[in-house]
């Protein structure tokens, strides 16, 4: 008779008896390697062991983080198959795999209407513990409806960002991104990087990113925008200069801080769409120049996560290398150094994207 559960053989330890190292976060500057029983699985569940963790800018979301800490953070995530859960279709022991931990239900009425980041049960479903952990526990939700198979080819340090780039593909959707645009990226981040190169894939006209870092500034050039501006400029004048007169027909806002905010506002011209992809803090308001918006046939346009389409899409944009992901990485840290991680995506100084491998 077959087991309840089909388990990847180790050496030198059974996995159910285990307890495993995670890097636990209490705030942004406070992230401690601790000990936890390895997750126990159930029917139709995965138990993952994590290859590939990368940071995301929303970790270092203080404000929101920390009301729930401590707790095992990390989404960005591939790994391989260690034990398999009764009922389990299509994945077997050893398989390469990518899994969202946000997932949308499919059948609710946000996503008939198209709005699966918007499902109620996206907002609930998470891995447990979290991606910054040697192993995971997939829930069967996510097994069935957010995990992925990686193509050889696909390497699990690209494999980890079919997320953030799913989240990208699906922002540049909903803002009817269209070849021969004039695009403008606030913020020159992780995000902001992604949006370049998928605008660039999608044709682009004129690529122009801002920020405050040089070192970001110089990544925005290598990695496909035309011309750049330091934050401390007038935007929109530079704007003007660099785009034969123009403003932009697409501004797209990776931060959520306010001067940065404030010249996005001013720099979309008549007809275009303002996509705020960066959030604020939460109870911070925007003031909009209504008027000036209504006269000029200005939308906006807000986007939160990633839906199955998105994953799938961000998957065949990394395996065919229209956006190049493994260059983006500046870092690859063992899982006691999870605190550093952070550390240096907050300096944004001299690093891009920081992979958590815990084998390393």
């Amino acid at each position: 008779m077959e087991p309840s559960h089909r388990k990847l053989a180790t050496p030198d330890r059974e996995l159910a008896s285990l307890s495993m190292r995670v890097a636990m976060y209490y705030n942004n500057r406070d992230v401690r390697l601790e000990k936890m029983p390895v997750p126990k699985i159930g029917s139709g569940e995965l138990l993952v062991r994590i290859r590939a963790s990368g940071i995301c800018g929303s970790d270092l979301m203080e404000w929101y983080r920390i009301k729930k800490a401590p707790l095992v953070l990390g989404h960005e995530i591939t790994g391989e198959v260690v034990e398999v859960g009764d009922g389990v279709q299509g994945f077997r022991l050893g398989d390469r795999v990518f899994s969202s931990h946000h997932v949308p239900c499919g059948q609710c009425r946000y996503c008939q209407a198209g709005h699966q980041s918007v499902c109620e049960l996206l907002r609930t479903t998470h891995f447990d513990p979290g991606g910054f952990s040697e192993f995971v526990r997939m829930p069967k939700i996510n097994v069935e409806l957010g995990t992925l198979h990686l193509p050889d080819q696909v390497t699990f340090d690209q494999g980890s960002f079919i997320e953030p780039l799913a989240c990208v593909v699906r922002a540049q959707r909903l803002a009817r991104l269209i070849a021969g645009q004039t695009v403008l990226v606030i913020g020159s981040g992780i995000s902001g990087l992604l949006h370049i190169q998928l605008a660039h894939a999608r044709g682009a006209r004129r690529i122009i990113a801002t920020d405050i870092s040089k070192f970001r500034l110089n990544a925005a050039s290598q990695f496909g925008a035309a011309a750049t501006i330091h934050g401390t400029e007038d935007v929109p004048a530079r704007l003007r200069e660099l785009n034969d007169g123009r403003l932009a027909d697409l501004v797209i806002v990776c931060t959520g801080a306010m001067p940065a905010i404030q010249q996005a506002v001013k720099s979309i011209d008549r007809g275009g769409i303002l996509l705020f992809f960066a959030p604020t803090a939460a109870g911070v308001d925007v003031p909009i120049p209504l008027f000036d918006f209504w006269r000029d046939e200005v939308s906006l346009v807000t986007s939160y996560a990633g839906s199955g389409q998105d994953l799938s899409e961000s998957l065949e944009l990394i395996l065919t290398h229209q956006v190049r992901v493994a260059d983006m990485i500046t870092h690859r840290l063992p899982l006691a150094q999870t605190g550093l991680g952070f550390q240096l995506t907050a300096s944004g100084q001299d690093s891009i994207k920081i992979i958590i491998d815990p084998l390393i």
